[in-house]
């Protein structure tokens, strides 16, 4: 496999398994059965189906890349629990100094070279905003990749994030090939009608954002909380004239894209 190819194997939610540039990562590890009720103040989250590996299916993993460590349905028990097997989990600043370990904060713009074997790897940090602005669901980032010795095949991973300048501006700055997004229009009515993560409208912006991207939707399934499925994605999509940019992985089994 090329060095600028990811091979992706979803998991289910906002997880998903990618191997790039010599390195596997994984995104918002997210493994209990289903179903499954999480609550954290007047906020209850419900789990509506597992993953479809389990953590000994993914084998060992290099990086974490978790976009915040606060929500169940971005890293929930198991999910935590296989933390301190990866090398390096890459979080938010506040989400390392609560897990400690082998966790390292990163602010927004913050990049970090990572090694692999006789190969580098960068990983930088980008904007996320998890809801409106005045009300907003806690500190969440994102993540671009770059193989250093041929930076213009970029992945970018969302993280918990609408459509704001902070996305905008990702896509000025890096020459994306893959944008792994996490969509879903995730709603929670303990603490407002808006939604707290992208809608299939906001991932029409991004993909005509990171003009030429293959987008691949994540965190659209799997939990009571989203109020857009795979069917208003693809319709969205599909109304802008850029069904093609879409890139379905199926659960549990590995596909490859171009980066």
């Amino acid at each position: 496999m090329p060095t600028h190819t990811i091979k992706l194997t979803y998991v289910g939610g906002p997880t998903a398994l990618l191997e790039f540039g010599g390195a596997k990562f994984l995104t918002d590890p997210t493994f209990d059965p289903s179903p499954g009720e999480y609550t954290t103040g007047p906020v209850t989250l419900l789990k509506t189906s597992g993953p479809a590996i389990t953590p000994l299916d993914a084998g060992p993993v290099d990086f974490v890349l978790l976009s915040h460590d606060h929500h169940a349905d971005n890293l929930d028990r198991a999910g935590r629990s296989l933390l301190p097997r990866a090398k390096t989990v890459l979080t938010t600043v506040e989400g390392a100094e609560r897990l400690g370990g082998n966790s390292i904060g990163l602010n927004p713009w913050q990049s970090l070279d990572l090694s692999v074997g006789d190969r580098g790897l960068r990983v930088v940090a980008t904007p996320a905003r998890h809801g409106p602005p005045e009300n907003d669901r806690g500190p969440v980032v994102g993540f671009v990749l770059q193989i250093p010795n041929a930076p213009e095949h970029a992945v970018y991973f969302s993280g918990d994030t609408v459509w704001y300048e902070g996305v905008a501006e990702v896509a000025r700055r890096f020459p994306i090939t893959v944008a792994i997004l996490n969509l879903g229009a995730a709603r929670v009515p303990q603490v407002g009608p808006f939604h707290l993560t992208m809608t299939a409208a906001e991932g029409v912006e991004v993909a005509r954002a990171f003009s030429g991207a293959a987008i691949v939707p994540l965190h659209f399934e799997g939990w009571a909380h989203f109020s857009e499925g795979r069917a208003a994605i693809e319709q969205a999509f599909g109304a802008a004239g850029l069904s093609s940019r879409l890139c379905w992985p199926e659960a549990g089994k590995a596909i490859e894209i171009g980066a």
